[in-house]
């Protein structure tokens, strides 16, 4: 490719939208432009890295198995409305009526249509197992699009579903994804973590996160020293404590004292006033759970996770109460809850089982509770782990320590049962004859997130540093006097050259400084440069340089093609 026929529109300063690395960059480099909130026109050097993405996932989905199809961007509301998420699923789902009035969305997953196509097609174990998988737009309607392609309203997945007639072959499909994964992420040459996950609104009863890791990732990844164990934030588990319960130590504590705290709410403000640290105070959050008035207890130095909260519940929906409810429940204003008194379903994590003798709200404008005991001033309804993990913790596995990394996802992978194919009726005969439920999984990627996520994690103060194998280009060559013949001769030889040994060039013959065609192929990324000067040719050389590394080497012109091809090579050996 020549950049003089090519367009690469690059820029020295990003827009002040742009607040991640990867969105600054992306605009930057010329790989994608605003069209509106959250929509993106992918340009032609950004379309070049979003098709090697998405020919690595073809290649190894094809390699597990998978089969590729395509199916509709919008989706009919009776498939929704029959497996009970046309109203569970929130604004993010795009509705629209149609010129007959009917109801419809903008797919932002395929759970429905995949599982209406197999449950007129597949009626026999005979048939499966078999995995279906698309690369296609989806769009959801975020509230706040952000980060560019991290976060945008429109966006390209992989999406993948496969079909068992048992537990067991629904184990291996599921196995044989979460290695493809793996292979896919490393081919891309990210360095990435896959992690227990939560099954959020797709559902299903196991998830993998993958998690390209990068400083400036949004999600923190919690996993142990001592063993393989790995779990995001929301999903990471806390060891039940094994010792004592203050229900059997409550009779030793003193007597319940009401302490007036006026205008002091906040864990920092009442543990100051009293004296005490934030682990000898309770918290009591008030929720609503699929309509119905929960408190939750949590330590003071420890933060409620809503995700752990309402699966414990089994809760459809839950949010935190508004000032108006947290009143009507506890008899006083935000900020002086407690559990002592309520008359409401009491649910604590399960660090308050081994409390005693701590300070709650007093359910009373200005007033808390001392010396407050589980079991003689106020029971639990239900224990469980409902908190976010802390580096204080250890592994639930082993008992290990534990560390927090940040990551971003850009995969991830469910076992989803029967939540799909029971409602919508995908049955089949098993080989007694009996008809049963298939058992579905279901596997997606972010190409487009994918290609930001590597420039989060690859990239210095002069722009991208793209892995080889998703690099718009592999390789480019800079003549850097375009009115020097011999210049330009050996840097199309070059390039023909290596053209024709199949190893994808971008020749920058624009009649541009020097300083602007080295700044703009750092920007862009490209791993391989290659510079011809007439510097260099008196003396017989080219210089050849690794974006990755800060110093050039010195080449003679006679095996700079064959050098440059070797550089290629090594580059994807050591991915491998």
């Amino acid at each position: 490719m020549r950049y003089s026929r090519y367009f690469i529109p690059t820029h020295r300063e990003a827009p002040s939208e742009a607040e991640v690395i990867s969105h600054k960059l992306m605009l930057r480099a010329g790989l994608i432009r605003k069209l509106t909130a959250g929509i993106y026109t992918y340009l032609p050097a950004g379309l070049r890295c979003i098709r090697k993405v998405e020919n690595i996932i073809r290649e190894e989905m094809n390699r597990a198995g998978a089969i590729e199809l395509l199916m509709p961007a919008v989706q009919p509301a009776e498939l929704w409305q029959e497996s009970g998420r046309w109203n569970l699923y929130g604004k993010e789902l795009l509705r629209f009526k149609d010129r007959h009035n009917r109801d419809a969305c903008l797919a932002p997953t395929h759970e429905e249509v995949i599982t209406d196509l197999v449950r007129k097609e597949i009626h026999s174990y005979k048939q499966m197992p078999i995995n279906f998988y698309q690369i296609q737009t989806k769009f959801r309607d975020e509230i706040r699009p952000r980060f560019g392609l991290m976060r945008g309203r429109e966006f390209i997945m992989k999406d993948a579903y496969s079909f068992d007639a048992d537990e067991q072959g629904a184990e291996k499909s599921y196995q044989a994804m979460y290695e493809a994964y793996n292979r896919i992420f490393q081919r891309c040459g990210l360095r990435f973590k896959a992690v227990e996950a939560d099954t959020g609104p797709i559902g299903g009863s196991y998830s993998h996160e993958f998690m390209v890791l990068a400083d400036t990732g949004e999600d923190q990844i919690v996993s142990c020293l001592e063993c393989d164990y790995a779990a995001n934030l929301e999903k990471a588990e806390i060891r039940e404590p094994e010792n004592g319960s203050g229900l059997e130590k409550g009779e030793q504590s003193p007597p319940l004292e009401p302490v007036e705290t006026p205008g002091i709410r906040t864990v920092e403000e009442v543990t100051k006033f009293l004296n005490v640290s934030p682990a000898e105070l309770v918290k009591t959050l008030i929720f609503v759970a699929d309509g119905t008035l929960v408190a939750a207890l949590v330590r003071g130095d420890h933060e409620i996770n809503e995700v752990k909260l309402k699966n414990l519940l089994g809760a459809e929906n839950l949010e935190l109460a508004g000032p108006e409810l947290i009143q009507e429940a506890t008899g006083a204003p935000l900020g002086f809850a407690g559990p002592v008194g309520l008359k409401i379903k009491t649910v604590a994590d399960y660090a308050i089982k081994s409390m005693n003798d701590f300070v709650t709200g007093g359910n009373k404008a200005d007033l808390h509770f001392k010396h407050v005991s589980l079991g003689r001033d106020f029971e639990v309804d239900l224990f469980g782990d409902i908190r976010l993990a802390t580096p204080q913790d250890t592994c639930p596995r082993c008992g290990g320590p534990i560390e927090f990394k940040r990551g971003i996802e850009v995969g991830h992978i469910f076992k989803l049962g029967t939540k799909y194919s029971e409602p919508l009726r995908a049955f089949f005969l098993d080989e007694h004859g009996q008809e049963r439920p298939i058992i579905m999984g279901c596997y997606g990627i972010g190409v487009g997130r994918t290609v930001a996520a590597a420039i989060e994690q690859n990239h210095d103060e002069n722009g991208i540093i793209f892995p080889i194998p998703i690099a718009p280009f592999e390789v480019i060559i800079l003549p850097l006097q375009i009115h020097d013949s011999r210049v330009v001769e050996t840097a199309e030889r070059i390039y023909t050259q290596l053209k024709d040994m199949g190893v994808d060039a971008l020749l920058d013959d624009r009649d541009e400084r020097a300083g602007v065609k080295f700044n703009d192929a750092d920007l862009i990324g490209i791993p391989v440069r290659v510079t011809v000067g007439s510097r260099g040719l008196e003396r017989g050389v080219v210089e050849l340089k690794l974006r990755a590394e800060r110093e050039a080497e010195d080449v003679p012109v006679e095996e700079a093609t064959s050098q440059v091809a070797l550089t290629v090579r090594r580059l994807y050996d050591q991915i491998k």
